[in-house]
């Protein structure tokens, strides 16, 4: 039996699907409020990648695995490597993809022993540079340049602290470096729909509007013409943690 190729039929309904989503305020909203339920269970803490603690919410895995697909990133900067899943999960993305040479990139100001342990000791180590210091510090920032070798495609994931002051602060230093058709992609945006009373309280530090990255990221694109949000990818993006985070490089600095 012949079967019509309906591929891209397929992809066109998609990216309608997702576009009308991303108009849906009700269903945004029912979103936010299960996320904000499901915390109290600690519910980004419960997912690992290859046996490893990711932290990160299954949608915003999945995104990230679409971006990095399309993009085919030779460097993927990561600030922010907390136990390690994520640059784990990114490097095992480069791994299958064949591209021998890419390698992800992972900044923190506090790389402790046991998570350091835990991803140099993974099969997937040699793709993996860790680089410990302050995202934003001339020292740490000369040293993320210096293992980007000439040419690469640098895609960029902005995941530290998330007050507004370090988020913007990252986005002007680190922007700088994604190349034309990759993405810069600021975590945690969704702090910036949250109120101070609905705030997850069960953390270390409570964000909410005004305070969180959504605002800088907002701050950042009317800075400047490079970058565009992906509206048929985030329109997408409820039970995120990132949605409006994903922003696509439209021309190299």
């Amino acid at each position: 039996m012949t079967h019509k190729d309906d591929r891209l039929e397929f992809e066109a309904h998609k990216k309608e699907m997702c576009l009308a989503m991303g108009k849906d305020a009700e269903a945004f909203e029912h979103s936010l409020d299960l996320l904000l339920e499901l915390n109290k269970y600690d519910y980004p803490y419960l997912w690992s990648w290859m046996g490893v603690p990711i932290i990160q919410l299954p949608a915003d895995v999945m995104a990230t695995q679409e971006v990095i697909w399309d993009t085919k990133p030779d460097i993927i900067i990561e600030t922010g490597v907390a136990r390690g899943g994520s640059v784990i999960f990114m490097a095992s993305l480069l791994a299958a993809m064949g591209n021998d040479q890419a390698r992800v990139i992972g900044v923190d100001l506090d790389i402790r022993a046991h998570n350091r342990d835990t991803i140099e000791n993974h099969p997937h180590a040699k793709r993996i540079t860790l680089i410990e210091g302050g995202s934003t510090d001339e020292s740490t920032l000369a040293a993320v340049k210096a293992a980007i070798p000439g040419g690469a495609r640098v895609m960029v994931i902005l995941d530290s602290d998330h007050s507004y002051a370090h988020v913007l602060a990252e986005c002007h230093a680190y922007g700088a470096l994604v190349t034309e058709g990759c993405y810069l992609v600021v975590a945690d945006t969704v702090m910036g729909y949250v109120t101070e009373e609905k705030a997850a309280q069960k953390r270390s530090k409570i964000w909410y509007t005004g305070n969180e990255p959504l605002r800088a990221i907002n701050q950042y694109l009317g800075e400047t013409d490079r970058f565009e949000i992906d509206t048929v990818l985030n329109g997408k993006l409820v039970l995120s943690s990132s949605p409006s985070g994903y922003c696509r490089c439209l021309k190299s600095a």
